[in-house]
């Protein structure tokens, strides 16, 4: 009678996923939403950048909502902290120029897709996506509150005459944000926008 040997285990069970890094499978989906907005961005589209299938994205982010938002918020952590330190310049009118050069500079890098993530990110979402366009719109809000503290502390030290008016100065500077976002999706060029910053200035309260 022949010697019976054990069969080997297979270590890794068959259909097993790959292991993968999160961070790194994060950050090329975040580069998908980003160039495809919400809406145009697939599940095959994220997977295939993020090198994973399907229930391995699910276990991992949860579902193309929940990978949507955590996108986000690695978004907003690398551009929250750059429009901070702009806005800690003693002078405010300086400060806010910053934050527009700074985001003009990354709007038309070569390294990223053109336009911000926070405005392309809702522009094509219909009636479904609804719940993302509100988070969406909640994150530029805290943007401009930023940019309304520090106008309301300019007023408060002199620097803004007495009637100015922070909060609708915060909605004007805001929405030349959006609107350099959009140009620039559209291959507006750096010098493109530094016109529309020049102008932006020029509406700062003498």
């Amino acid at each position: 009678m022949g010697k019976v040997t054990k069969a080997k285990r297979n270590p890794l069970p068959p259909g097993r996923p790959r292991a993968f890094d999160p961070d790194k499978a994060l950050g090329a989906a975040l580069r998908v939403f980003w160039e495809k907005g919400y809406e145009g961005a697939s599940l095959s589209d994220l997977t295939a950048a993020m090198g994973i299938n399907k229930p391995s994205l699910y276990a991992a982010f949860g579902d193309k909502q929940e990978l949507f938002r955590k996108a986000v918020d690695r978004y907003v952590q690398t551009q929250a902290p750059l429009m901070e330190e702009a806005l800690e310049n003693p002078s405010a009118r300086n400060g806010i120029e910053r934050v527009l050069s700074g985001v003009a500079d990354g709007l038309t890098s070569p390294l990223n897709p053109h336009g911000c993530l926070l405005v392309q990110g809702a522009l094509a979402c219909g009636h479904e996506a609804d719940c993302i366009k509100r988070d969406l719109a909640a994150k530029r809000s805290f943007s401009e509150s930023l940019l309304r503290n520090r106008l309301q502390r300019a007023l408060a030290e002199g620097e803004l005459p007495p009637e100015a008016e922070p909060e609708a100065l915060s909605r004007f500077y805001s929405a030349v944000l959006r609107g350099m976002s959009v140009e620039a999706s559209g291959g507006a060029t750096r010098q493109h926008l530094q016109s529309v910053i020049d102008l932006a200035m020029k509406a700062w309260p003498a």
